[in-house]
């Protein structure tokens, strides 16, 4: 057991135990409400940049394992949890927690109170913050977090895309046989998605239903992408700030109208900036797997897995641009379509499921969109 610091950039000093790697680790502090999937929570390429709080006190009680992971790493900046567990029970475990936080060079800090750290969060809004292992010293960790960047304006898609193009053709493992016999049976749409910092599952979950997947790095030019003459494109998930990937937004302005869009997260965000909107940043921003969504177009009500810091201004948006989803907790822009454009987005993650099956129908939306625009 070794004393850790966690000191944020309003001053204020939380005092606990380290466990995962030795060091200092900075980056921008935020609360995740979910009570399980701290293991894809650590491998979601969104938080590269982030410090992760969990507000569910035990963590890493079933521990870590190969399958469910959702990128080739960890990209979370640091972890804080209420209480670490370091023997996990559960058959599927193939290591603990703590050394999968070493493999990553991840710092972690446990047996503080994340009630209080989430509710100050709430209330002072996401700030920088500091981890350390290594130096105990509160004045000098202050003057240190106030120094380090903020994740505005900064690019951390680069960071986190893949650097070269390639195929994937793995599917999910919960789709019926009888349902892979029907889907194969049906013509199969060519689709480049476009890697912003995308989850596998994303990509699976494409293949289910019925896609030929090629994922390429986000700095991708349109003319590359409509040389592969995909019959749609994706824009997935990713971290930071929307406006600081100008070349994206520039490329997707570029492809619409061209090829039908699916945008999800971050690629929703950045495909309302090519649509002549504005993003904004959120206070404490949208993290957890029970954030209730309204679908405006049936009136439906989705639970929804989210994970993202900024949001669409829907003052800004075009008149052409119809708002389709809203978040029920404050009202924030969670989808949107184009009136004349075969082109939607959502904020939130459907292939995460934890409804399970509320938003499933969006995969099926954008091969129905498909479709017509071959037709």
């Amino acid at each position: 057991m070794r004393k850790a610091l966690l000191v944020l950039e309003d001053g204020t000093i939380f005092e606990g135990i380290g466990f995962g790697a030795e060091g200092e680790s900075y980056g921008e502090i935020v609360f995740n409400t979910s009570i399980t999937g701290y293991q894809e929570i650590l491998t979601d390429p969104s938080y590269n940049g982030q410090i992760v709080v969990m507000t569910y006190p035990e963590i890493g009680n079933y521990g870590i394992n190969p399958e469910d992971v959702e990128s080739r790493r960890s990209f979370v900046r640091g972890f804080v949890v209420r209480e670490y567990w370091p023997k996990p029970s559960n058959w599927r475990s193939s290591e603990n927690l703590e050394s999968y936080l070493m493999k990553f060079s991840i710092v972690a800090i446990q047996d503080i109170d994340t009630r209080e750290l989430t509710k100050r969060i709430r209330s002072q809004g996401a700030q920088r913050a500091v981890i350390s292992t290594i130096d105990l010293s509160p004045d000098s960790l202050l003057e240190k977090v106030r120094l380090s960047p903020s994740i505005s304006d900064v690019d951390l898609v680069t960071e986190v895309s893949c650097k070269n193009p390639y195929t994937w053709g793995k599917g999910s493992e919960i789709i019926s046989r009888s349902l892979i016999r029907e889907r194969k049976s049906l013509k199969r749409y060519r689709v480049v998605v476009y890697d912003y910092g995308i989850k596998q599952n994303m990509l699976r979950r494409l293949v289910d239903v019925g896609c030929e997947v090629m994922v390429v790095p986000s700095q991708t030019s349109s003319e590359e992408v409509l040389s592969m003459d995909p019959d749609g494109i994706v824009l997935s998930n990713g971290p930071g700030d929307p406006s600081a990937v100008s070349y994206a937004v520039e490329s997707v302005n570029k492809l619409i109208g061209k090829r039908p869009i699916f945008g999800i997260c971050l690629g929703h965000q950045i495909l309302g900036l090519a649509l002549g909107g504005k993003t904004y940043k959120l206070k404490f921003g949208h993290r957890g797997a029970n954030q209730p969504v309204k679908n405006l177009l049936t009136g439906n009500l989705e639970i929804t897995s989210q994970n993202h810091g900024f949001a669409v201004d829907p003052d800004s948006l075009d008149k052409d641009v119809e708002i389709t989803h809203i978040n029920l907790n404050d009202e924030t822009v969670e989808g949107l379509r184009h009136r004349e454009y075969p082109l939607f987005s959502v904020q939130y993650h459907p292939e995460a499921s934890p409804g399970p099956h509320d938003s499933s129908y969006l995969f099926d939306e954008f091969i129905r969109l498909m479709q017509e625009f071959h037709q």
